[in-house]
């Protein structure tokens, strides 16, 4: 009877609190709507994956056939290529980008000159707003061998007609990751730069006193207060490894560099909506082969940075 009598309060004091604030509720519904419908309702889509899909009979009204798909993507002449660039593209990225944001953080944060560490930080992050298709306009206006600017000068300098650097299929990897490393370190900093911001200034002078240098007191001071951080951040990029920029990769990409190119997001766009025949069963296989990737990714990384360094995000 006590039991059932704490539950009841508890069940009434938790219903007084819903509608003293049920202002805030109302307000907490909306993304909980958004999630159900835009994130939980599609899933039941993925049965296409296991299906051949029929538009006259609709996803539940069309044959099962199992693993037929994945299958076929897997025997694919396209399977390693896309595989292949769509690693390299993103490891390339996370190793270069992921340190480059840390680094960053750490030296802007021991600049002493507080506006200048502001008008730094203002101008490296607002590349991160610019849209996909104008940031790869200005790739294009930049390095067209003929009337961009690399263009111009390479005739300048040699009187001849520069390479065209963009159809090169093995530059396009070097291209697409340092043009991203341009656009997203300033904001990919902004974490860091609010956790330096809450470390003791005591420590600091502290380690003035006994003589340390700034870069001693960077490595023994600032990073260990950055590095939960850090692991967490490397955890979740782990875990949108195969993410590699669809719209970025597609504008890019032309038939000369198509070879590195092609990823997975966008063979994707191609089998399902570009083809003639539109196989849209190929197509939700192949992106739930990506998910299911993306995800066994973020638990073994995880996992490990649960066992080395006791940071996990579950």
């Amino acid at each position: 009877m006590n039991k059932t009598k704490i539950k009841n309060q508890t069940r009434k004091s938790l219903g007084k609190r819903i509608l003293s604030g049920w202002q805030i509720y109302l307000l907490l519904l909306i993304p909980i709507i958004y999630l159900i419908v835009f994130c939980y309702v599609p899933m039941g889509g993925l049965a296409l994956a296991f299906k051949k899909y029929d538009i006259s009979k609709g996803i539940w009204g069309s044959p099962w056939v199992g693993l037929d798909n994945f299958i076929k993507f897997f025997k694919s002449y396209k399977f390693p290529i896309v595989l292949k660039n769509t690693l390299t593209l993103a490891l390339y990225s996370l190793v270069v980008s992921f340190p480059i944001s840390i680094i960053f953080a750490l030296l802007l944060n021991a600049f002493p000159g507080r506006k200048y560490k502001k008008a730094v930080q203002t101008m490296t992050y607002i590349p991160h707003f610019i849209s996909t298709v104008v940031m790869v306009g200005i790739i294009m206006q930049l390095l067209n061998n003929r009337v961009g600017v690399y263009g111009v000068i390479y005739t300048w300098l040699t009187g001849t007609l520069g390479p065209d650097i963009l159809s090169k299929a093995n530059l396009f990897k070097h291209i697409f990751v340092w043009s991203g490393v341009w656009q997203s370190t300033g904001y990919n900093a902004i974490i860091y730069i609010a956790a330096l911001s809450s470390v003791d200034q005591s420590l600091h002078e502290a380690a003035c006193i006994d003589g340390a240098t700034r870069f001693q007191r960077l490595w023994h001071i600032d990073w260990p207060c950055i590095r939960p951080t850090a692991v967490i951040m490397l955890i979740l990029a782990a875990g949108g490894i195969m993410n590699v920029s669809f719209e970025k990769a597609l504008l890019m990409q032309n038939d000369l560099n198509i070879a590195c190119s092609e990823v997975i997001s966008t063979y994707v766009y191609k089998v399902g909506l570009q083809s003639g025949i539109g196989d849209f069963s190929l197509s939700t296989a192949i992106g739930m082969f990506n998910s299911v990737i993306n995800f066994v990714l973020l638990i073994l990384v995880n996992f490990i940075s649960k066992r080395l360094t006791e940071e996990s995000i579950f």
